[in-house]
């Protein structure tokens, strides 16, 4: 909504800029035309009262033009939209986001590692080395981080020049572990590399290749074996084949993802950095936090005090890491203090809506959505998700 507001404020800005550039060059070329008169006269004509009558003429040509009066006016028609543009700036990038820190205890050395391991996911090996070093930080745990990742960018470089041996060391040194989490990167390795294999070399090459590598995945990839098997027939002439698109570059870079994403599952990494989401959250949330601090500086309220949010935040399902359970009856989001409890009858709420219900423990209730079963408060269970 914000930005669709900017976006019409900036049309607007731009349009008036663009017609008030083509009033100030109908001006300038007024006035240029007015003078060019003045001089062809001046050119043809002798020395004395005839000049000066040109001269007077030029004048009375100019004050009727008023060049000074139509650019202020001009100038203040461009005024109003790049005024208003500004202000739209201001109101939805407050650039003063200071307002939305927060005092809370951190520990330096978990926040120093958190960098650190996100320069290596990134692959910025030296920028790691030089951040470690400036603050401090011992190698330890943090270098087997970085021999893992400095491993996958080695794996990826070679894939880039459509070198899959690597990749294929790699996953054959972890089958086990790829078994066990039921990987099909093996699998999706073989066939790329087959595909390079056909588009290079001949059907026999291929053939061989697919016996050999491609046949201990028929009880689980059949169709997708009998896709590459129809390539053969149409080696020479594969970009016209109807699997052409077994072809495309983007199959290589969806390669290059899927193992990465192996990859950090198999160190019981996340595949996105823990930095880079946290920054994204932020950013997204920003703009309504900085809203609710201006309201609560008007309401004189302190936003340091503040345990939760006073207004809902959709960060959206790519922000979800953990179940979330909202109580039915009081419509408030669990928390550590406020956990969902499991009532005899079956039914979840949150602890507060029990206490609150049960008249702090003092008294049996009834389920709201089962009437016909009395509760005792004591008899509810925390659940953990």
């Amino acid at each position: 909504m914000e930005l669709r507001i900017i976006n019409d404020a900036f049309d607007f800005a731009t349009t008036t800029m663009n017609i008030c550039s083509s009033k100030t060059e109908e001006v300038i070329n007024e006035i240029g035309r007015e003078m060019e008169t003045a001089l062809d006269k001046i050119s043809n004509a002798e020395h004395g009262v005839y000049c000066k009558a040109v001269f007077n003429k030029l004048k009375d040509s100019l004050l009727r033009i008023a060049p000074f009066h139509q650019m202020d006016d001009i100038q203040s028609d461009l005024d109003v939209p790049l005024s208003m543009y500004e202000k739209l700036l201001e109101k939805y990038f407050d650039p003063n986001i200071s307002k939305a820190y927060r005092n809370f205890d951190i520990d330096p050395h978990t926040l120093n590692q958190i960098i650190a391991n996100h320069f290596c996911r990134q692959g910025l090996f030296d920028v790691r080395d030089d951040f470690v070093s400036v603050v401090g930080e011992t190698e330890s745990a943090a270098a087997i981080m970085k021999s893992s990742f400095l491993e996958l960018y080695q794996l990826l470089e070679a894939m880039k020049d459509k070198n899959l041996e690597p990749s294929l060391n790699w996953a054959a040194t972890n089958a086990d572990k790829l078994a066990q989490s039921e990987s099909d990167i093996v699998w999706k390795l073989r066939s790329v590399e087959f595909m390079k294999i056909i588009q290079n070399g001949s059907a026999e090459e291929g053939l061989d290749y697919a016996q050999t590598y491609l046949t201990p995945f028929a009880s689980t990839h059949m169709d997708e074996i009998n896709e590459l098997m129809v390539c053969l027939l149409w080696i020479g002439k594969l970009d016209q084949s109807p699997c052409g698109s077994l072809l495309s570059p983007s199959n290589w870079e969806r390669l290059a993802e899927q193992l990465k994403k192996q990859f950090c599952n198999l160190l019981g990494q996340s595949y996105n950095s823990p930095l880079s989401v946290t920054v994204a959250a932020g950013i997204q949330v920003l703009p309504t936090i900085l809203k609710v601090i201006n309201t609560m500086v008007e309401k004189k309220q302190d936003w340091q005090s503040m345990n939760q949010l006073p207004v809902p935040v959709d960060l959206g399902r790519q922000f979800q890491f953990h179940s979330i359970f909202v109580c039915p009856v009081s419509k408030v989001q669990a928390t550590e203090d406020n956990p969902p409890m499991l009532m005899s009858c079956g039914h979840v709420f949150c602890k507060q809506t029990i206490l609150m219900m049960s008249r702090n423990g003092t008294k049996v209730f009834s389920c709201p959505y089962y009437p016909f079963d009395t509760i005792d408060s004591a008899q509810c269970r925390q659940l953990r998700f």
